[in-house]
This record gives C-alpha cells, sequence and structure tokens, in this order.
C-alpha cells in the first residue's frame, strides 16, 4: 500500500509540475523539419545549384518544396504554442481598439462626397460616396467584402472614377502576386460591365470622354513596361498599345494632373525619369515627350494655370521647383521658381488654380509652405506636434482653397486636416479613433541622436510609457529600414500600444539610406556606401546600450523587406547585440537574387544595390549579403515571415536562408520560418487576418524578452 501511495503522488507531481515544465520549453524540445540541403527528385534545378546548396528550393511547383515549407509552418505552429493565449490576448488588444464600424475623412470631388467604411466582423472595406452633401443618401460603389467567398487575399490597387462620374476602373489581386485584373462598374445602374483586363500593373487612368482607358501592363518579369489603350465594351485583344520601354531598368506610371486636363506617362528608375504628356480631351492623339531621359536627372510634372510645374533634381541634390511653359516644356525652357537650398529638401508639391503647397524637410521635420502663383508671398503652415508625420491625403479638386493633409505622431493618430489656404486655418476633419480609453498623456515621445562609426549623428525617435528609468533594464523594440529614400517619420500604431504598455520601449532609427536628413542621407547609405547603413543600425543599438536605455539581452529588432536584409545583416555582423529578431518577407539572398534578370524588379534595382556582373559592385554586394555571409556563430532567436506567391521578395530567398543558418549557426536558440500559403510581400490582406499576423510577430518578441502578460 505504501508503494502504491508514493506512486500516485509521483503521477500527481508529473501531471501538475513536470509536464507544464516540459510544455513551457517545448520550443526548444521540438524535432527541427527535416534537412533542406538535400534536392527531392521532382525539383527543378536551376543554375546557381553548382554553388547554391539551397537554390532547389526555388522550385515553387514542386510538391516536397511546398511539403517543405509546409513542415516549416508547423515546426513553427508548434513551437509557438505556448505563446498562443498571449497571442490571443495581443489579438483582441488590438481588435478592441478598432471602430470597427467606422469611415475614412470624405473627400470632394466635383459633385460627390467619397469615402471607405468598414462594418463589424467584415474584413474588408466599402466603398461608397453621396451626392452633394453628407446628408444624401449613400451609393455604394464597391463592396470589397463580396470577394471573400471565393479569395482568401483581396487587395484593391487602383480606385478610378470616370469623368462624368458613372463609371468605376477598379485593379484588383487576389493572390498577392500583385498582377491585377481591371474591371469597369456601372455605379449608376450599379453593375459591373463586360470589360476585364488582365496582366496589368497598378496604373489606369480615364480619357475625358468617358469612353477611354489607358492602362500598363507587366512584362515577365512584372516590370510595368506597356502603355495600352482601351475602348469601353471592347475585347483586351483589340487594344491599341501606345508605348512601349524597352530598357529593362525603366518601369512606367500613369498619372493625371489635378486639373483634369493632362494625363502624364511617367518611366524612370531609381535615379532618372522620363515623361510624356496626353491632353485628356484628345485620347487618340499621341502622348508628347516632355524632357528626353538624362542619367541621374529625376523630374515630377504637374500642371497649374498657363505652364507645368516640375519638381527636379537637375543640378540640385535636395530638389528645386522650377515652371515651364506648356508648348515646350523641355529642360531648356525651365526657369526655377523655388531654387535649390542646401538645408532644405523638397519633398512634394501640390497645384492648385491659386495656391501652391509644398512640403519641405528641414533636419528630419517636413514643413508645409503654402506659395502664391507668383511665388511672390508664402507662409507656413502651423502643425500640432513637433515629432511627426505629414502629408498630402486626397486632393482632387483644382479649384479649391482646401488642402486635405493627414498628420500623425507616436502620440497622436492619423488625424486629417483641411487647410484653408487663404484664411490660414487648420480645420480638423477626422481623427481615427482608438477606443479602449486611449490616453496619449500617458506616453513619451522624443529624438535622440546617436554617435555614429564615422561620427555621424543618427537620430533616433522614441515611444514609451512615462518615467522609465535609464537602469539597462528596459525591453527595446528597434525597428529599420533604409532603402529607397523611405524616411519611415513617427507615426501613430494602435497595435504598437500593446508592445509599450508592457514596457517595451520602441524606437526607429532613421539610419543612412533614408532620407530623413535630405538626398545626400539617401546618397550615403547605396551602393557602394550600403555598409553605413548596417553600422547606422548597430552604433544605434550600442548607443542605447550605453546610455542605459536598455541591454544587449534585452533588445529585439524588427525589419521588413529591404528591412529584413538590414536584420540579416547586422545579425551576421554583431550578433551579440540583439535578444531576438524578426525578418519580415526579408532581401536576404542578394547576389543571387540580383543576378536574375528574370526576377522580378532585379534590373530595375541596379542603381540601389548595384550590378554584381560588375566587379566593384559584387566586391561591395558579397561583403554583406545576408546569406552569403552566414558564419560559424551564435545567433539571437529569429522570427523569418515569407509569402509564397511575394513578386518583390521571392519566398526561396528567407526559406534559404533559414536552411543555411540551420546548418551553420552553433547556438541552440530558437530559429523559426513562417510562409504565408496565400499571401503576397504585404502579408494577410484582411484586417483581422492581419492583426493576427501581427499578434503573432508581437507575442515572439514579448516572448523572447520574457513578458508573457
Amino acid at each position: 500500500m505504501e508503494k502504491l501511495k508514493w506512486l500516485i503522488i509521483l503521477i500527481v507531481v508529473s501531471l501538475f509540475i513536470i509536464n507544464p515544465m516540459i510544455q513551457k520549453n517545448r520550443n526548444i524540445k521540438m524535432t527541427i523539419p527535416p534537412s533542406a540541403k538535400k534536392i527531392p527528385k521532382d525539383v527543378t534545378v536551376h543554375n546557381d545549384e553548382r554553388i547554391d546548396n539551397y537554390g532547389w528550393l526555388r522550385d515553387k511547383t514542386s510538391s516536397q518544396v511546398l511539403n517543405y515549407l509546409k513542415a516549416e509552418n508547423v515546426y513553427t505552429k508548434d513551437n509557438m504554442l505556448h505563446t498562443q493565449s498571449l497571442q490571443d490576448r495581443l489579438f483582441r488588444e488590438m481588435k478592441r481598439r478598432l471602430k470597427e464600424n467606422d469611415n475614412t475623412a470624405p473627400h470632394k470631388w466635383k459633385n460627390y462626397w467619397y469615402y471607405s467604411r468598414t462594418e463589424e466582423n467584415k474584413q474588408y472595406s466599402i466603398f461608397v460616396r453621396k451626392k452633394e452633401t453628407l446628408d444624401a443618401k449613400e451609393e455604394i460603389t464597391l463592396d470589397l467584402n463580396q470577394f471573400v467567398s471565393k479569395h482568401d487575399y483581396v487587395f484593391l490597387s487602383g480606385y478610378k472614377i470616370s469623368p462624368n462620374q458613372n463609371l468605376l476602373a477598379y485593379t484588383i489581386d487576389f493572390d498577392g502576386s500583385e498582377n491585377y485584373i481591371l474591371k469597369i462598374k456601372d455605379t449608376k445602374l450599379n453593375v459591373e460591365m463586360s470589360d476585364k483586363l488582365i496582366g496589368l500593373a497598378e496604373s489606369v487612368e480615364w480619357a475625358n470622354d468617358n469612353e477611354t482607358l489607358f492602362y500598363v501592363t507587366k512584362d515577365d518579369a512584372s516590370r510595368p513596361f506597356q502603355l495600352w489603350r482601351h475602348s469601353l465594351g471592347t475585347d483586351q485583344a483589340e487594344d491599341s498599345l501606345i508605348y512601349e520601354e524597352n530598357d529593362e531598368s525603366y518601369h512606367m506610371e500613369l498619372k493625371r494632373s489635378k486639373s483634369g486636363k493632362y494625363i502624364f506617362m511617367i518611366l524612370g528608375n531609381n535615379i532618372t525619369t522620363e515623361c510624356w504628356v496626353l491632353d485628356r480631351d484628345l485620347p487618340n492623339n499621341d502622348f508628347i515627350l516632355m524632357q528626353e531621359r538624362r542619367d541621374g536627372v529625376e523630374y515630377e510634372p504637374m500642371h497649374q494655370g498657363n505652364r507645368f510645374l516640375i519638381l527636379t533634381n537637375d543640378e540640385s541634390l535636395n530638389f528645386k521647383l522650377v515652371s515651364a511653359p506648356i508648348d515646350n516644356p523641355s529642360v531648356g525652357y525651365w526657369e526655377d521658381v523655388i531654387p535649390h537650398r542646401e538645408e532644405v529638401k523638397l519633398e512634394e508639391v501640390e497645384s492648385f488654380e491659386n495656391n501652391i503647397a509644398v512640403f519641405e524637410r528641414i533636419n528630419g521635420n517636413v514643413n508645409i509652405n503654402i506659395y502664391s502663383p507668383d511665388f511672390e508671398n508664402v507662409h507656413t503652415v502651423e502643425l500640432p506636434d513637433s515629432l511627426y508625420e505629414v502629408g498630402a491625403d486626397y486632393n482632387l479638386e483644382y479649384s479649391t482653397q482646401a488642402l486635405r493633409i493627414y498628420f500623425t505622431s507616436f502620440k497622436i493618430p492619423y488625424s486629417y486636416y483641411d487647410y484653408l489656404m487663404d484664411d490660414k486655418n487648420l480645420v480638423l476633419i477626422k481623427r481615427d479613433p482608438v477606443l479602449g480609453g486611449y490616453n496619449p498623456d500617458k506616453y513619451e515621445s522624443k529624438r535622440l541622436f546617436a554617435k555614429g562609426h564615422d561620427g555621424k549623428n543618427i537620430p533616433l525617435s522614441l515611444f514609451y510609457k512615462k518615467n522609465i528609468k535609464l537602469d539597462g533594464n528596459n525591453p527595446v523594440y528597434l525597428d529599420g529600414y533604409g532603402s529607397y529614400g523611405d524616411t519611415y517619420d513617427p507615426a501613430f500604431s494602435s497595435r504598437r500600444l500593446s508592445l509599450v504598455d508592457r514596457g517595451v520601449i520602441y524606437i526607429r532609427a532613421h539610419i543612412r539610406g533614408s532620407s530623413f536628413l535630405g538626398r545626400g542621407w539617401y546618397n550615403d547609405g547605396k551602393l557602394s556606401y550600403k555598409q553605413n547603413t548596417f553600422s547606422d543600425f548597430i552604433s544605434s543599438a550600442e548607443f542605447l546600450i550605453s546610455e542605459k536605455y536598455t541591454s544587449n539581452n534585452k533588445i529585439v529588432i524588427y525589419g521588413g523587406s529591404a528591412g529584413g536584409l538590414l536584420i540579416g545583416a547586422v545579425l551576421n555582423q554583431s550578433p551579440h547585440l540583439f535578444k531576438a529578431a524578426i525578418a519580415d518577407v526579408p532581401f536576404v539572398d542578394v547576389i543571387n537574387t540580383m543576378l536574375d534578370e528574370t526576377i522580378p524588379l532585379t534590373v530595375i534595382e541596379y542603381d540601389e544595390w548595384g550590378n554584381p556582373n560588375m566587379v566593384e559592385d559584387y566586391k561591395h554586394m558579397i561583403a554583406y549579403s545576408p546569406y552569403d555571409n552566414v558564419f560559424k556563430q551564435d545567433y539571437p532567436a529569429l522570427l523569418v515571415i515569407a509569402g509564397l506567391n511575394d513578386p518583390r521578395v521571392g519566398y526561396w530567398e528567407p526559406a534559404k536562408w533559414v536552411a543555411k543558418l540551420r546548418e551553420i549557426k552553433t547556438d541552440k536558440n530558437i530559429l523559426m520560418l513562417k510562409t504565408h500559403m496565400d499571401a503576397g510581400h504585404f502579408s494577410s490582406s484582411g484586417r483581422y487576418d492581419y492583426l493576427k499576423d501581427v499578434a503573432f510577430y508581437y507575442a515572439f518578441a514579448l516572448d523572447q524578452l520574457g513578458i508573457n502578460k
């Protein structure tokens, strides 16, 4: 009896103590997925297999490749099971902050007010309008929820109302591949028309006859390269090819002038543009070249009065604004109206009949200056915060004094204003609601500067709960990008509150490769200077540790796409600085991708990264390429995210990187790959599904930081 008694006690102890401990630590006890190194029999082998052990993962048609990705997904799910309750809490928190039945700020065009709205428990937006006044009866122009029963992924790219406002042309993607279908809807009768165009890029514009559409198609590498003319009610096979861009480094887009008078065809790569113009009243005429391309010169035209205004970097690093006559818009006729200034970067221009609004970046912040048409008078818009993001919102009306802008900061939700340019009055139209008792006074935001490896000051934007102690024990979520000149200014996210409310300091590093401090800041983080991007991020982490904001076992880093390249590079170079990392659709296989001209974006990207077919470029790129620099060393815990249909960063890049890390790294820290099997570059498309994605990687970050509440 005594032995039976102790046996029962042992069983109870096992059930209530030992088993939970096993469950808690199962993330280090799960069986690692099968090795990716062995090439399955049904896989198509590419040329790079001679030097790349994992290149076979590129064969998306292989059942063994798909099964391998699914096995990785199962492994990731199993290793995240212990965070499921945290994921659920995060999702509920983030969802509770949303006003599920909500409208966007209405914007006026001609005699209609346009906006979109969401409804409770519906994933997607409903696009609506009201005639003349906001008290009028609502008309639904497009309900994206109608596609949910047939498609797991729904992404609307283009929404273009015809000049008479009776027709809607919209482009939509159902798998994340960014190959769009164009459909046309009669908004008066509320019926779909027979027109259906396939293989499109995002751009589409109407002519003023309400019967002619111009659209852009893609080549085999998904490069927008052909301009077509379509007549309403005809088959796509009957459409006329207007222009084909044969330079593989150039892409194409369309833009309508605010005045409604012109369509611009804009051709460009990362450093050069060439623009053509067409009178919208004459859709069967030829597009006219404005100024032929000149290597390194960018220009963006807009119509204002009896002239074109052109934003350009011609002999102007930080851009200037020039005017040109309608009949002679080439460079020989350009006249400066806002000359180049070394300390000011011109970001964007909105041209109205009686005012010109210019967004100017100075020391990281953007000011809005309002100029008279003769540029003799100017005044600056007073903005409601000192650490913020601001930009032009929908401005479709030409003859108006109302400039619609959006404004946000780490503390202020997205807010939409009409600035009455003549009256100098800023009118709040809408501020995105944050439910659940959000109080901005509980939080602090500020700007710090870290000293870089070469003495440069690197701006850091911080957001955290008030009264933190600088004792080196604060958990930090360090976010970076640093490519293409994209700035990622301080903007509000209600999702981010789920980190900050748990004591995490959210920090955005404005490293070189962005244009945060002007165009020179961008140029110093690209091509042969790309290492500055990674060094700046490393210096930022070292600064935060030295100033007692945190310590190296308290930092989780995040980056997506080119920001994922950043994550991969700094993990190879300074893995000891970080507790964990999240690489979201990371561009990590730099050399193999940039050597393959059949992959979307490759040739277009030579001006950003370099051309590895050139010896000097190859040397710079191979020195930092994350996939090519995995070392036999310890790495932090790592979550890697991919999209099976991603046209920008092939799913195989993160898959190969993870496989190589598994083979070479020396630590036992968790390494997980999660592939979205029905999506592309931008994760899940439904608003609730996207919240679940965020809850997933937030749970990973918090778990690694030891925060499980």
